[in-house]
């Protein structure tokens, strides 16, 4: 196997894209939910006639 020389110490292989990965979807996904979760709470709230701001 050959070894990385030191002037593509630090870089992203040239097969690789250097974009977004998993992690950046998962972190979508999860914006997504709390997104939803906030807005089920606001309609559940809207049932007992809760307002917001006073």
């Amino acid at each position: 196997m050959s070894t990385r020389s030191s002037k593509t110490k630090g870089k992203a292989p040239a097969g690789e894209s250097g974009g977004p990965d998993i992690y950046v979807g998962l972190l979508f996904v999860s914006l997504m939910a709390l997104a939803i979760g906030i807005a089920f709470l606001v309609m559940e709230l809207g049932a007992y006639n809760f307002e917001l701001g006073g």
